[in-house]
């Protein structure tokens, strides 16, 4: 009986070996999860276990564009839909995509291999199971299939898969497929009705059914807890979401992306290039070589991990006079390098003062322009990694024999602990905001004035204020620039360039000294051909730089024309002595 089972035994792993259809990873997972248990739940109000999926999204990792309409990947036929949000991914969501229910019937896919368990219920996720699955070769070569992208393309280093658990539950009586994000979003549309009457679900196990263990693609690492119900901004900003990447391209250099700019003379600016590709961490770092008229820049350590990238600037000064030049940056790192050219105009905007008013001047054809509207910005973002080392010490052992000197003798492990961790990196967040205020007023020198009332022929003074905020006062500028035109020229041809009267990000300017004032005045003259009503110079205030661009802001202010200088004249007789 025993010499008939071991060859059964032997038979049957023969058979094993034979049929056995070897798995190889092709993919590396980020993904972590957490959960607890479930509540009670109604006939209104309900999730069954198993009714989920998994929405699959490719996206481009040098600048993190989705390149693929997502899929939804379900072991189940949930034809009993009736409300989906369509096929929007996670990044849409957070660059803006706001929610709205599709018309459309659910569509979905069943995959061939079938998925494994992703929503846990008892906080005992099924992360590794969910990891080998969506890095096995034969699944990814099915998604590449199932989106329509060549494996070897999808696979080459330069794209990602985006993952987020789904959900197929009742609420109110309606059967509705949401991931993480979507629900937090529609939580917030219906006033937290979903919060209250699903918790366990929307907040809790399907939020944590996926979250990051690095950060990536712009998504921190979940620090919080992984037990709890999850706030919405929590949800939208770190839940509900895993990433599998793809090989590193052999040989793979930084590769650097500019911006061609305009500046004004004197001027400090900010000068920016995005540096990826390659690797950079503090073993590998990148550094970039700023080369502008004459002078060399270094920005020394950038990091950022693995497929994504990093911005790197620096401060300069532009010259005194206008002109067309280049600066040439240099990237290395990892013992490879990149160039690039970034092309630069620098222009003077003091050069088309208007003309010197006088008193017979004439605009019969003269007809009101609308008031510019020029590129705005007034809030600029911009994010730096910072890399951190994970500890992860491992003994290795050292077993030696020590003779005891009387023959015998013992074996001692002479080992130590070897710290084999890794890199990992944090996103610090920055950020700067600008704001201003015009006003104008009539020229104390104007006799007749009376608040913002005055006659054509007579001048205004003007004031703007600004203000400039940020956490990264190295990183930013205050405004340097701002620049006047007015109605009767149509807003064009001529302005004024204001003066700087104080620097630093509470800024105040004023209109120069006008060279045609009899008393040297910080004035501008109305024409006094100019209708009676709304008087409306428009200022664009420029050049409060940050490594995200410039901010600037559109300004307004009136005063209100009633009659013209000649009125103030009379003719009289001269009184005798």
């Amino acid at each position: 009986m025993k010499r008939i089972f071991s060859i059964l035994l032997v038979l049957a792993l023969l058979c094993s070996s034979l049929y056995a259809v070897p798995a190889y990873a092709v993919g590396d997972g980020n993904v972590d999860g957490g959960g607890g248990g479930m509540g009670d739940g109604t006939s209104t109000n309900s999730w069954t276990p198993g009714n989920e999926g998994v929405r699959v999204t490719v996206v481009r990792a040098s600048d993190h564009a989705s390149v693929t309409t997502p899929i939804d990947l379900t072991n189940k036929k949930p034809t009993n839909i009736r409300l989906h949000f369509g096929k929007v991914s996670k990044l849409s969501y957070s660059r803006g995509s706001s929610l709205s229910p599709s018309g459309q019937s659910y569509s979905f896919l069943n995959p061939a291999q079938s998925l494994p368990r992703i929503i846990s219920t008892n906080g005992s996720n099924n992360i590794a199971a969910i990891k080998s699955y969506f890095t096995d070769e034969q699944v990814i070569r099915s998604i590449s299939g199932l989106v329509g992208m060549d494996f070897d393309t999808l696979i080459s280093g330069e794209y990602k898969l985006l993952l987020e658990p789904i959900a197929y539950y009742k609420f109110e009586g309606v059967m509705i497929a949401t991931t993480a994000t979507e629900a937090a979003m529609y939580d917030e549309q219906v006033n937290g009705l979903l919060r209250k009457r699903m918790v366990s679900l929307s907040h809790k196990n399907l939020p944590l059914a996926m979250f990051l263990e690095v950060a990536d693609l712009s998504y921190p690492a979940w620090s919080g807890s992984r037990s709890k119900a999850a706030s919405n901004a929590d949800i939208k900003a770190a839940l509900g979401l895993g990433i599998v990447r793809f090989k590193d391209m052999p040989g793979e250099s930084p590769e650097v992306s500019v911006y061609d700019y305009e500046y004004r003379v004197n001027t400090e600016v900010i000068t920016a290039i995005t540096v990826s590709g390659g690797q950079s961490d503090p073993d590998h770092p990148v550094s970039a070589i700023f080369y502008v008229n004459g002078r060399s820049y270094r920005v020394s350590n950038i990091y950022y991990p693995d497929g994504d990238s990093q911005l790197a600037w620096i401060r300069w000064t532009t010259p005194s006079t206008p002109q067309q030049t280049t600066i040439t940056v240099s990237v290395s790192g990892g013992g490879s390098s990149s160039k690039a050219t970034i092309n630069i105009n620098i222009v003077d905007l003091d050069k088309n003062l208007p003309p010197n008013p006088v008193a017979d001047d004439r605009n019969d054809s003269f007809r009101k322009s609308a008031v510019p509207n020029n590129p705005q910005q007034t809030s600029a973002s911009w994010t730096v990694w910072r890399p951190w080392w994970q500890e992860h010490w491992v003994w290795h052992s050292d077993w030696n024999w020590y003779s005891d000197g009387d023959g015998s003798g013992h074996w001692e492990d002479d080992g130590e602990w070897v710290d084999e961790g890794w890199w990992e990196f944090d996103l610090d967040r920055y950020q700067a905001s600008l704001s201003a205020s015009m006003a104008i007023q009539p020229d104390d020198k104007s006799p007749t004035a009376s608040g913002k009332t005055m006659k054509s022929g007579y001048g205004i003074n003007q004031t703007v204020s600004t203000r400039v905020s940020t956490n990264q006062s190295s990183a930013v500028t205050g405004a340097q620039n701002a620049v006047t035109y007015f109605p009767e020229f149509g807003y064009q041809t001529y302005w004024r360039l204001l003066e700087r009267m104080s620097s630093g990000y509470n800024s105040r300017f004023e209109f120069q000294k006008n060279p045609y004032s009899t008393y040297n005045r910080r004035t501008h003259f109305s024409p006094i051909w100019f209708p009676d009503g709304k008087y409306e110079p428009y200022t664009w205030l420029i050049d409060c730089w940050s490594p995200a661009g410039m901010l600037s802001i559109n300004l307004t202010d009136s005063v209100t024309i009633r009659d013209n200088l000649w009125s103030d004249w009379h003719i009289a007789p001269q009184k005798p002595n």
